[in-house]
């Protein structure tokens, strides 16, 4: 299907300057490289509805993300169903939905999941549609434009057999098998009541997702607490810029393995990022991350560095 970028971008902006105008305006680029690189373990699916009446651009339009695991084969995410804001109360919403159950139902998909901000037109069409809260999550923000601490970057303390390792993209080769290890750390994340299973990971899922990322033409920012005695990754967090101009970065993970947690790494490992941040994306203005409800360690963490609450999200899932 041949998707007019610029008129799927429209649609987005359009709707996020009606929907959210306080926070940073989304980004043509971003919105490209998503349609371009499918997710990783993913098949994308793009749906388009023709602005009415003969004129130019689309009156909605949705992404679908197919999982292709085993693990998941019956899963599937609602990446996008974004309607304009000049054509709401039209059936357009209704329409691409129709069209997606078609495909799920094609696919032989039992269960479908998006994220949602609460309280707004998003989770009422999702609840109207059938779909339940299956993980309650609040996004939270941290301004990074106050100054650095004195000192300059490394003096963030650590514990005694501890040290930092940073990177951009690519995971390199002497971290490679420990951070794929890290990664399964986040089996035992709040999952909720989603269906959708943990994937392992391996030294080739952790390069492969952050060639997606880069292949989108976003950045990727790393730092790992390395433990001195076998050099193991002890603790990592992610940042991800959309595009190098982004002023918004997206965390992706915070990960402390369990063996050793309760040792102050989780908050080390975000201040050294902030540290990284500042030297690498002086551009970046805040982080914006999710958390759920219950994921009380990691609350303290963003309430001690920070971070305010921005709004109430979740994961909606319908279970078809």
């Amino acid at each position: 299907m041949e998707i007019d970028t610029d008129a799927w971008f429209a649609v987005v902006a359009a709707a996020h300057a009606h929907d959210r105008p306080s926070s940073p305006a989304p980004e043509r680029a971003a919105e490209a490289g998503r349609l371009r690189i499918p997710s990783l373990h993913s098949r994308a699916v793009p749906f388009t509805l023709p602005a009415p009446g003969g004129a130019t651009g689309y009156a909605g339009v949705a992404l679908l993300r197919l999982f292709d695991t085993e693990e998941n084969a019956g899963n599937a995410s609602l990446d996008t169903l974004t309607v304009h804001p000049d054509q709401r109360g039209r059936g357009v919403g209704r329409a691409l939905w129709a069209e997606v159950r078609t495909v799920l139902a094609a696919e032989g998909r039992t269960s479908v999941s998006a994220l949602v901000e609460q309280g707004g037109a998003g989770e009422k069409f999702a609840l109207a549609h059938g779909a339940e809260c299956a993980l309650p999550l609040v996004a939270y923000v941290q301004d990074v434009t106050a100054p650095a601490a004195p000192g300059g970057p490394g003096n963030v303390p650590l514990p005694d057999g501890y040290r930092f390792a940073s990177w951009s993209g690519v995971v390199p080769d002497e971290h490679a098998a420990a951070h794929a290890r890290a990664h399964d750390a986040m089996e035992d994340a709040p999952t909720g009541d989603r269906d959708e299973q943990h994937d392992p990971w391996d030294v080739e899922r952790v390069r492969a997702a952050a060639r997606v990322v880069l292949d989108r033409g976003g950045v990727l920012l790393t730092v790992a607490v390395i433990a001195e005695a076998d050099g193991a990754v002890a603790g990592y967090t992610e940042l991800v810029l959309p595009t190098p101009e982004t002023v918004r970065a997206v965390q992706y993970d915070t990960v402390v393995v369990p063996r050793h947690r309760g040792r102050g790494l989780g908050r080390a490992v975000k201040l050294r990022m902030l540290e990284y941040l500042r030297a690498q994306q002086p551009g970046v203005q805040e982080i914006m991350t999710t958390v759920a409800d219950e994921n009380t360690p990691m609350r303290a963490v963003n309430a001690a560095l920070g971070y305010r609450a921005e709004s109430g999200v979740g994961i909606y899932q319908l279970r078809l």
